[in-house]
């Protein structure tokens, strides 16, 4: 569900903690505690520590041994409670949120846990009054008022609940609040109220993946198919994919009814903490998304979109155990199933075993010829293991499979001209690039890049300066665009331009190979020659790969001989 976290909320809802003394965190960070047994303080910090990785696991275990040595201290138990949660331990942190609130009673995720636990259970009235005494004005209090809406769904009153979530209006996640004001009267059978809230959702957010889905199924599952179809083909004319949405469009040309969206009060629910937590996740509140998604699968473990959210938020924070093993349940059956397997391909190839992740790809592709996805992420592999022909290849494929050009597509164009031009192959290269700029004039990436190489090719230059100025005036503090635009500017022989630009880039990337070699060369040719010197050698220093340094040596002894063709 997208949707903007305010500040304000997140603020609201940060899990207070305790401050540890300082003397005792000094000694267990300096090790003058005992080595033998760690002490609670010590353990507490190996807790915090691996909290932070998002090994929940390990967290638990520390957290734990630190609350059996003091049972009564509120942050060891939170954060061990905590640490349960992120590893999808749902039943032993709702054992620990009872002695949590015996310690903490306000504590709002105890409680919030405990309720959906309840609501799992169909303990409804439970559930109902459990998170009635969560307050409002956080996320956890916007979370519990559409948790307890779903709770007194259960209860067989669906105009109750959306009274419950008509109360949380003010809130400021209106968007949200309509669409689960669709989910809860579509599962409670007011179907007519459920259309005129879908419709209203998705007219405030037409392209949200789950408002589409959504929408076109209460459609379709009123006989309204052609209204449904418009929907599908607007949300593919944007130049969106996604297999959920894709695997609507066989039933609904066939004029067949596709199921509910939310089948169940539990589903419904976990559509709440999906898109809550993605939502958290993106705003920067990783681990309480990840709590959230962790919620979400113990509700409906059949649940794959929400699988696939929670690896690859795993996966970014490399925890590669914890998202292959997120991956590895989503079944067969799910539309998803493929977009899983790409994403164990690509696991192996974040843990360097690029050779595995490539022929699982290459399984895939094999499997899949007109799967966009996977011939995407084929090629990206190849590109970053730097086969070329190969990798040009495989969005070649790619590319074939898609029948008419949409403005999304701009990439696909983007990475097979950088794959061409890196073997070697302008002439299909810049036909690529101009491709990308047609269907996304404005992309900074193919601005600088097709500007960039006119210039270093010494062609172009004007228009090539007039799409870097664009480019970095889409993209301000971005320091190898700011570098292409002093390379354009030493290149037309406006030197002092090219010292103030490529300075400014290195104040963005100043352990930048190139920039300081570039720097290096402006300064030469402007007659600062010590200063030369000392970028060229900062540029050797910092060069990992060697390409700069070869170019760069030789300038420490002869200076810029080969001076570039200046206009």
């Amino acid at each position: 569900m997208h949707m903007s976290i305010r500040k304000a909320v997140l603020a609201g809802v940060a899990i207070a903690f305790a401050a540890i003394v300082p003397v005792q965190a000094a000694q267990a960070q300096s090790g003058m505690l005992s080595l033998r047994k760690p002490s609670p303080v010590g353990s507490y910090l190996a807790g915090v520590a691996a909290l932070e990785n998002l090994d929940g696991n390990r967290a638990a275990r520390y957290f734990m041994d630190a609350a059996s040595e003091e049972w009564d201290n509120p942050v060891y138990v939170s954060r061990a409670f905590l640490s349960y949660l992120v590893a999808g331990k749902v039943s032993d942190a709702a054992t620990l949120a009872h002695h949590l609130l015996d310690l903490e009673p306000n504590d709002e995720l105890a409680r919030l846990t405990l309720g959906t636990v309840a609501l799992k259970q169909r303990r409804y009235s439970s559930a109902e009054q459990t998170l009635s005494r969560i307050s409002d004005g956080s996320l956890i209090g916007l979370t519990g008022g559409i948790l307890r809406a779903w709770a007194q769904a259960g209860n067989g009153n669906p105009s109750a609940a959306l009274a419950t979530l008509d109360a949380l209006g003010d809130s400021g996640f209106a968007d949200f609040l309509v669409f689960h004001r669709a989910l809860v009267a579509d599962v409670g059978g007011l179907r007519g109220q459920a259309l005129d809230y879908a419709r209203e959702a998705y007219e405030m957010d037409p392209f949200v993946t789950r408002i589409a889905e959504a929408y076109v199924r209460i459609l379709a599952n009123a006989g309204r198919f052609e209204e449904a179809q418009i929907v599908l083909d607007e949300y593919a004319a944007e130049g969106i994919a996604h297999p959920l949405v894709d695997s609507l469009r066989a039933p609904v040309a066939a004029g067949r009814r596709p199921g509910l969206f939310a089948n169940s009060v539990q589903s419904g629910a976990t559509e709440m903490f999906h898109g809550l937590g993605t939502a958290l996740a993106r705003d920067g509140s990783l681990e309480l998304g990840v709590v959230f998604l962790q919620l979400a699968l113990y509700l409906d473990p059949e649940a794959s979109v929400v699988a696939m959210t929670l690896g690859e938020l795993f996966a970014s924070a490399g925890r590669y155990s914890e998202a292959d093993a997120v991956y590895g349940k989503i079944p067969s059956s799910s539309p998803l199933s493929t977009s899983a397997l790409i994403r164990l391909a690509e696991s192996r190839d974040a843990q360097d075993d690029r050779e595995g992740a490539i022929s699982r790809l290459r399984n895939i592709v094999n499997s899949n010829p007109d799967n966009v996805e996977a011939w995407g992420a084929l090629g990206d592999v190849l590109r970053y293991d730097e086969r070329w022909e190969e990798a040009a290849d495989a969005y070649t494929q790619l590319i074939n499979t898609i029948e008419t050009d949409r403005p999304r597509d701009w990439r696909y164009y983007y990475v097979r001209g950088i794959a061409y031009e890196r073997a070697g192959h302008w002439e299909n290269a810049e036909p690529d690039f101009k491709r990308a700029l047609e269907l996304n004039p404005d992309q900074p990436q193919v601005l600088n890049y097709l500007g960039y190489s006119w210039v270093d090719m010494g062609m172009n230059l004007e228009p090539a300066l007039e799409m870097i100025e664009r480019a970095v005036e889409l993209r301000p503090r971005d320091g190898y665009i700011i570098d292409s635009l002093g390379w354009a500017f030493f290149r037309l022989g406006r030197v002092d331009e090219a010292i103030a630009e490529l300075e400014r880039a290195l104040q963005y990337l100043p352990n930048d190979p190139e920039i300081n070699d570039h720097l290096g060369d402006a300064y030469w040719v402007a007659g600062r020659h010590r200063e030369a010197m000392f970028q060229w050698r900062i540029a050797i220093a910092v060069d990992e790969r060697g390409e700069v340094t070869e170019r760069a040596r030789p300038k420490l002894t002869e200076g810029l001989v080969d001076m570039p063709e200046i206009q």
